[in-house]
């Protein structure tokens, strides 16, 4: 499918994805590196350019970017290098060794970039795909209630969709996002939640479960990655909603459905950024049953069925239990079954 972001390529079905793990940061036999140190300023203006295979180790291109942000008088050259950013690389997986980028392969995340800079960044440094300016906070929607504004980093130049790989004991799933509207998530090699969420699933087998705060429906697509018959992701942020049905449609030939429709698209979602009504954005066809909705997740017993299922509650933001606790009662006193938090 065409990335809704830029229209390009950046969307591949998951098999394509796993497939290029084996070899997409590796090394050729001509490779060289140096590993610089992120506490101290770059010396001189040097970097060295991508080997002949188009590849070119992190530190190097973070050299790269060191040198065109002070050529934009963004740093004085007394700063660390570490200053420059951070790295989302793309696809993101559990790494063991650092990685040697092909073009295309990270979105730069900065809190010093400008408008300039990163236009440059992006059509001199292959490796960059995006350039995002961020701040001291969350993007998206962080607040249970919705009583407060949602927040997003700013896309500068190129574009920022990136793919993270999530192991389950039933296989990996693959999820996209636009990082500038999405928190970040860096894949582990165990992730706590999804083990949780695989231990309840396999002591309870319910027949329903729903992702409530879906994000962009990892652990709801773990659920149907181990056979759960029917599936609701749900999510009140119009990004985490559609990443959700995008996800849904690139992890599809690992459920048992024929078919994932999505009935909406990106730009519309965004004049409804927060959702009230669930409305259903998304579902599959066949043996499995797997919808997608962009609502409230207090408004959401209204589209689900009346009998017993397992709630799975991820909030993002744990630290008010009051409010936990009052959507926790007013959810049970009308949905039938349990509700889980992983």
């Amino acid at each position: 499918m065409n990335c809704p972001v830029c229209g390009g390529g950046c969307v591949q079905d998951a098999p394509v994805i796993l497939d290029s793990l084996e070899s997409v940061f590796s090394r050729c036999d001509k490779c060289r590196f140096r590993i610089l140190d992120k506490s101290k300023p770059l010396k001189g203006r040097f970097y060295a350019t991508p080997c002949s295979c188009n590849k070119r180790f992190i530190d190097e291109v973070f050299a790269h970017l060191y040198v065109i942000l002070l050529e934009e008088g963004v740093l004085s050259g007394d700063e660390p290098l570490r200053v420059v950013g951070s790295p989302l690389i793309h696809p993101g997986f559990f790494m063991t060794a650092p990685p040697f980028l092909p073009p295309d392969s990270l979105v730069l995340l900065s809190p010093i970039v400008t408008r300039e800079a990163g236009g440059r960044i992006v059509k001199e440094v292959p490796e960059v795909k995006g350039v995002v300016k961020c701040g001291d906070y969350v993007p998206g929607l962080t607040d249970l209630f919705l009583t407060s504004s949602p927040r997003t980093y700013e896309l500068l130049a190129g574009c920022d969709v990136r793919a993270g790989v999530f192991t389950t004991a039933a296989g990996p799933i693959v999820t996209y996002k636009q990082q500038s509207v999405m928190h970040i998530e860096f894949p582990r090699l165990k992730n706590p939640k999804i083990q949780s969420v695989e231990r309840h699933l396999d002591t309870h087998t319910p027949g329903i479960c729903v992702d409530i705060c879906a994000g962009v429906g990892t652990l709801g697509l773990c659920a149907a990655r181990h056979g759960i018959r029917e599936i609701i992701l749900n999510d009140a942020w119009y990004a985490a909603a559609f990443w959700s049905a995008v996800n849904l449609h690139v992890n599809r030939m690992f459920f048992r459905v024929e078919d994932v429709a999505i009935r909406t698209t990106y730009d519309a979602l965004k004049e409804r950024p927060v959702g009230k009504d669930p409305v259903r954005i998304a579902e599959s066809s066949g043996e499995q049953m797997i919808t997608v909705y962009h609502g409230d997740c207090r408004e959401l017993w209204k589209v689900l069925p009346q009998k017993p299922l397992c709630a799975v509650f991820d909030l993002f933001e744990k630290s008010d239990k009051e409010a936990i606790e009052r959507f926790l009662h007013e959810w049970q006193s009308r949905v039938p079954g349990e509700v889980f938090i992983p």
